[in-house]
Parts: structure tokens; C-alpha cells; sequence
């Protein structure tokens, strides 16, 4: 039974030894590891707080966010409104233009026809006024070659001449 009863002298060094090695982990190694889980405690802790203020910060900054994209789409309505009055504006300005241009474009197109008419017909009468003469004068050479003929014409044109 010696082997397995350890003697005085084996538990006593035992001890010692135990605890000599338990002091130097204590200093070497649970003092840093404790440290070390402490700090990285610490670490996460405050990982975990700044991840809650970035969750904060981006709710904030989604609503801030949100605000700005509906002033911009207002702002963007605004302008589309305006510009397509604007629109509206410069086409009913150029019809009006345009109407005014053709109005004054017809106008003088008239005119013209009319001084155009009236020279033409000017044109037609002295025409024709200058046939008859001409007419008149080749039938009365044609009918006036006999002196007789003279004679009685004048005759006729005098009492013409008188009853008037």
C-alpha cells in the first residue's frame, strides 16, 4: 500500500511546489489574461455603445434623409409646373405673333391685289379706249374716203353739236 499512500515528505514538496507555481501564474500569467479579458470586455462594451450611436445617427440621418428627398421632389414639382407655364406662355406668345404677322402679311397681300386690280384694269381701259380709237378711226377712214361722205358726217355731227 506504500504505492499508493504518498508520503509526508511528497505531499509537503507537492505542496510547495503547487503553490510556488500558483503564485507565479498568478503573476505571470491571471494577472495579464485577466487584464486582457477585462480590456476586451471593456473593448466590446464600448463597440457595442458605439454601434448603438451609429444606429442612432444613420435613424437620424435616414430622416433627415427622407426630408431632404421630398423638399428636392417639391422643389423639382415646383419648377416643372413653372416651367411648363412658361411653356404655355411662350407658345400662346408666339401664336399671337404669328396671327399678328399673317393678319399684316394678308393685309398688305390685299393691298397690292388691290393696286395690282386697279392698275390693271387702269391698264384694260386705256387698252381698250386706245382699240376703239383706233377702230373708229380705221372705219371712219374706210367710210369717210368719199368727200360726200365728208360732208354729210360733219352735217350730222353739227346738229348733234347743237341739240346738246
Amino acid at each position: 500500500m506504500d504505492l499508493v499512500t504518498p508520503g509526508f515528505g511528497l505531499i509537503f514538496w507537492t505542496s510547495v511546489v503547487f503553490i510556488i507555481l500558483l503564485v507565479l501564474l498568478k503573476k505571470m500569467a491571471w494577472t495579464p489574461i485577466l487584464n486582457n479579458v477585462d480590456a476586451r470586455n471593456k473593448s466590446i462594451e464600448e463597440a457595442l455603445e458605439a454601434a448603438k450611436n451609429a444606429r442612432d445617427e444613420m435613424s437620424n440621418l435616414k430622416a433627415d434623409n427622407d426630408r431632404i428627398l421630398k423638399e428636392a421632389r417639391a422643389e423639382r414639382d415646383e419648377m416643372l409646373k413653372e416651367a411648363r407655364e412658361l411653356k404655355a406662355n411662350i407658345i400662346s406668345e408666339a401664336k399671337n405673333a404669328a396671327k399678328d404677322e399673317a393678319d399684316k402679311m394678308i393685309a398688305s397681300a390685299k393691298v397690292v391685289i388691290e393696286n395690282e386690280k386697279a392698275g390693271a384694269i387702269s391698264e384694260l381701259k386705256n387698252t381698250v379706249g386706245s382699240l376703239s380709237v383706233d377702230i373708229a378711226e380705221k372705219v371712219l377712214r374706210a367710210e369717210l374716203k368719199d368727200v360726200d361722205k365728208q360732208n354729210a358726217f360733219i352735217a350730222d355731227m353739227l346738229k348733234d353739236i347743237k341739240l346738246n
